[in-house]
């Protein structure tokens, strides 16, 4: 089995920065994926950034330029560096990963638990 455990979240002001963090452990044979997704209060859950094995990135528009997602291998860990804080930027963001499993390379599919984000004086 593959575990998330993410970090980072909190209370900022509009135009601040929070730093996520999400480190896996498991059975881990390589990752291929990594991402971060958010759900606001009444809203779907929605792609922020993603991130593959070849350090290739995608973003939403809505956060192109503010964001940054980046990886280390060697920790098994993704980042997301927020910059310039809006308030619409408030919900739950998860960490997602695609990864093949030691052994069977069996693709699984993990989510972290969330971690909180609220832009707000």
């Amino acid at each position: 089995q593959v575990q998330l455990v993410e970090s980072g979240g909190g209370l900022v002001q509009p135009g601040g920065s929070l730093r996520l963090s999400c480190e896996a452990s498991g059975n881990i044979y390589r990752i291929i994926v990594m991402g971060w997704y958010r759900q606001a209060p009444g809203k779907q859950r929605e792609l922020v950034a993603i991130i593959s094995s070849l350090g290739s990135t995608n973003y939403a528009d809505s956060v192109q330029g503010r964001f940054t997602i980046f990886r280390d291998n060697a920790k098994n860990t993704v980042y997301l560096q927020m910059n310039s804080l809006k308030p619409e930027d408030t919900g739950i963001y998860y960490c997602n990963m695609i990864v093949l499993v030691t052994g069977t390379l069996a693709r699984s599919n993990t989510w972290g638990q969330g971690t909180q984000v609220t832009v707000s004086r």
